[in-house]
């Protein structure tokens, strides 16, 4: 059962990898649910404290996904539909199969979608310059705290390797 629930936390790892970069998918939470899923088997041992740091961490970086953008678009003048034209981009871009399009998806989204607001060019530019900035760094720090996470998951794997691995 032990083997099972690692093979389910290292899923869980990857997607939440993974999530860091779509919107539909929550990254550094369900990277928490694979160390809380590795904490669940009989071979680790449950450690409270950490699991709540680890979640209070997950839930604030989950709030700020929300926020971070809004603040970038806000702070350059844009809209809603910026921020809508970003996320459509986003998912338009890791679809098309062109070079960089998970970059270059959100920024065209967020400047057409000020575009459809009214906006002239300049401003559409501006404004989907700071949602892009703002979309750019929510997705690292989600990023960045999903690494943490799976850094701080191999390090349990290691560290009780011994009891995880017997047969």
């Amino acid at each position: 059962m032990d083997i099972f629930l690692i093979i389910i936390s290292v899923l869980l790892m990857v997607l939440g990898i993974i999530g860091s970069f779509l919107p539909v998918l929550p990254g550094p939470l369900t990277s928490w649910i694979g160390l809380l899923t590795l904490h669940l088997s009989k071979s680790v041992p449950m450690d409270k404290t950490f699991l709540a740091i680890t979640l209070v961490v997950a839930i604030l970086i989950w709030l700020l996904d929300y926020i971070i953008p809004a603040i970038g678009t806000k702070r350059f003048g844009g809209s809603k539909y910026g921020m809508i034209g970003t996320s459509i981009g986003l998912i338009v871009g890791l679809i098309a199969p062109i070079p960089f399009g998970i970059i270059i998806g959100p920024f065209i989204g967020a400047y057409l979608g000020e575009l459809i607001n009214k906006n002239d060019s300049k401003t559409a530019m501006k404004a989907a310059f700071g949602s892009f900035i703002g979309f750019v760094t929510s997705t690292l720090l989600k990023f960045i705290v999903a690494l943490i996470y799976f850094g701080l998951f191999l390090d349990i794997l290691w560290t009780y390797k011994d009891t995880i691995f017997t047969f």
